[in-house]
């Protein structure tokens, strides 16, 4: 049996605990199929919350353009944990230190603060009902009512979107939320047509956000930078915090700031594991 990603080297790396594979196929003209991307998954060791896979750039001046997956096999738009793995890839091995790079979402671009720390900048909150977009036409989205109701959320909660959709809750005790239920009976509320990722937040201080994740398309996530993004634009717009907040996850601590160019900045950690080959033998299934 051959197939077209027999042989293609692919990266395993963590953003603070967000499992992250990187797949180059920069030269090729292979795209990934769903059920490609779900077969990756089954592997042993490549079980991931984003899989980045990198193309030719479309424009002048990029480095790479990004088709981000998630484990169910649908893409997302944005995943700032797995641009910062991106970033580390390219970088490694004396590549650049600053990279553009284009996505669904916008081009994003990305700097190495350190050996292991990038900076992502993941651009201009969106934050209008169709933005997001909500199923309904909303005025205010930094309170959106909860409707239908469901049993044991909060009933408000702000909007954003950070190149894919967030519903952000603010709560007294993150920990006490039943995220396995509420997050995906959230993600599919028909408020959201393209589905959303549901996030539960705690202000600790001014400066410091308790955050727990529902990833859309993955589930429960040690950690995920767009929703710390969209966090810490959402506490900034309901007055619960400032501009600029480190935000902890499971996984670790992301440093987010909201400038007054509206750019959001996000700076954090990368953990190489190890790079292997994909096998044909992986996808006898999806050809069958």
């Amino acid at each position: 049996m051959t197939h077209k990603l027999d042989r293609r080297p692919i990266l395993r790396m963590n953003g603070i605990g967000n499992e992250i594979l990187v797949l180059d196929l920069r030269g090729s003209d292979i795209v990934l199929e769903p059920q490609e991307a779900r077969a990756i998954a089954r592997q042993p060791g490549l079980k991931f919350d984003q899989l980045m896979v990198l193309h030719d750039p479309r424009g002048e001046g990029a480095d790479a353009a990004m088709r981000i997956y998630n484990i169910d096999g649908s893409l997302s738009a944005a995943c700032g944990n797995g641009t910062r793995c991106v970033a580390y890839a390219l970088a490694r091995n004396g590549g650049p230190e600053r990279l553009l790079l284009e996505t669904d979402a916008g081009p994003v671009r990305s700097r190495r603060e350190a050996e292991t720390v990038f900076t992502i900048d993941m651009g201009r909150p969106r934050l209008a009902a169709r933005e997001i977009p909500l199923s309904r036409d909303v005025a205010d989205t930094t309170a959106v009512m909860v409707e239908p109701k469901v049993q044991g959320a909060p009933n408000f909660f702000c909007a954003v979107n950070m190149g894919n959709p967030h519903a952000v809750f603010f709560v007294p005790d993150a920990a006490a939320v039943d995220l396995e239920t509420l997050g995906p009976a959230l993600e599919r509320h028909p408020l959201f047509p393209e589905r959303a990722n549901i996030s539960f937040a705690q202000l600790l201080t001014g400066e410091t956000i308790l955050l727990r994740v529902w990833e859309r398309g993955t589930g429960v996530t040690r950690a995920c930078g767009s929703a710390a993004c969209a966090t810490v634009v959402a506490a900034a717009r309901t007055g619960r915090a400032g501009r600029k907040a480190v935000v902890k996850l499971p996984g670790g601590d992301l440093a987010i700031a909201w400038g007054e160019d509206d750019h959001v900045l996000m700076t954090g950690p990368v953990e190489f594991e190890f790079e292997t080959e994909l096998d044909a033998s992986m996808f006898e299934e999806c050809a069958a």
